[in-house]
């Protein structure tokens, strides 16, 4: 089984739903996807909403390894994604020598500002947590009472592992950054992560096209030329 955690906010449901869809239709071998909603982790995760933050997720992702009892893989994704690729041939990638297996960018955002008028945070590492392989058994550190408590950064640097060798690298066309990086089809997984086809403001962008055939997929039983989403 391949278990896989989805990032949920209430302003992009549409868009956990899509990527479930795309996630499903492509895979080979059996998924379990679960979705990170505030709502389910009331018991564990008691952090106050950040200002800056722009997801209900932002910090809440790190409580994957404590769901998972500390053993096994899981795989975290941004809700704002959209899969093209069979999820087991990454799953075939998994490196037991490593805590966590991301996709490296190296890049300075565009932009100030993204969907919703929101701050386009720039720091480190970014976008390197939005995309994640964790082993959890070695992610020991990520206990309820460090998430709640850790800064932004030290969670989103990784600073909670002892060594920046845990950090392994997967390629770059799993973590595809739309609107960053040049339109290519030969993609695993695009990333809208300046604001996605759902929103009205980015209809006509990188893959918009790709993203409203899986949700008219996904959506039949309703009338597929009606998108009002």
């Amino acid at each position: 089984m391949i278990n896989i955690f989805i990032g949920y906010d209430n302003k992009e449901r549409v868009a956990y739903n899509v990527l479930s869809h795309s996630i499903i239709q492509n895979s080979t071998k059996p998924v379990a996807i679960t979705p990170i909603a505030l709502n389910n982790l009331k018991d564990d995760f008691v952090r106050e909403r950040n200002s800056l933050s722009s997801t209900e997720f932002s910090f809440s992702r790190f409580m994957i390894p404590h769901l998972m009892n500390y053993q096994g893989w899981a795989l975290f994704m941004d809700c704002d994604m959209l899969m093209f690729e069979d999820v087991a041939e990454l799953w075939r990638m998994r490196d037991d020598s490593k805590a966590i297996q991301v996709c490296k960018h190296d890049y300075t955002p565009k932009t100030d500002t993204k969907f919703l008028g929101q701050v386009q945070t720039k720091y480190p590492k970014k976008n390197w947590s939005s995309f994640m392989l964790m082993n959890c058994k070695k992610c020991t550190t990520l206990t309820p009472d460090y998430v709640n408590s850790a800064s932004g950064l030290q969670l989103h640097q990784f600073k909670w592992l002892e060594s920046e060798e845990l950090i392994g690298e997967l390629p770059l066309e799993w973590n595809w950054l739309v609107g960053e990086y040049d339109y290519k089809h030969e993609v695993k997984n695009v990333h809208f992560t300046e604001g996605g086809p759902w929103f009205t403001d980015y209809r006509g962008c990188d893959y918009a096209e790709e993203w409203f055939e899986n949700h008219d997929e996904c959506m039949l039983g309703h009338d597929i030329n009606d998108r009002r989403i």
